[in-house]
């Protein structure tokens, strides 16, 4: 059984210096951001959405923690927003830790999200995944996640559309 845990003010500090870089790891991968302006791109974005950090309106951040053992398995950003006239929840960024990857625990909480979601009467949970994410695209789709709106991109004339980027250990990469 997964519930949901406030993040601390610290906890909250640590959550931003791991997710800023991850989150700019997969705009580059993406073939969105470049190598140079990518670190300042995501940090000025993460701003952008958490302006009061923990304190930003309709902004939620989670650890993920194991009801039975205590752990914490990863963590949850989330967002109730407007979607046309209906409210959703919205997710920033899920991620295991690589420590409980495998194990089921990004099932468990995006189930746990659901329940979450439908106590507060929402229409529905609206997450985006990057196309080079195959692991959480699966995720999602086993899920009942729809697509929505797909973005494509060919390259040409030998054109690569992913930068190598270096493996980060900041969490599972079932990202939003």
């Amino acid at each position: 059984m997964i519930r949901f845990v406030r993040l601390s003010d610290t906890d909250f500090a640590t959550y931003a210096a791991e997710v800023v870089p991850a989150y700019a790891a997969d705009k580059i991968a993406s073939g969105q951001w470049t190598v140079s302006e990518a670190p300042e791109l995501a940090r000025k974005a993460f701003l952008d959405l958490l302006p009061q950090g923990l304190e930003t309106p309709d902004h939620f951040v989670y650890h993920i923690r194991h009801d039975l053992t205590q752990a914490t398995v990863g963590t949850l950003w989330i967002a109730k927003q407007k979607r046309g006239d209906r409210d959703i929840i919205y997710i920033y960024d899920i991620r295991i830790n690589p420590s409980h990857q495998g194990r089921g625990y990004g099932t468990e909480a995006l189930r746990a999200l659901e329940d979450l979601s439908r106590s507060l009467g929402v229409a529905g949970i609206g997450l985006h995944v990057f196309g080079h994410n195959a692991a959480a695209h699966t995720l999602y789709t086993k899920l009942g996640y729809k697509p929505t709106d797909i973005i494509m991109f060919k390259p040409l004339s030998g054109a690569e559309l992913h930068v190598d980027v270096a493996p980060t250990d900041q969490g599972d990469r079932v990202r939003s």
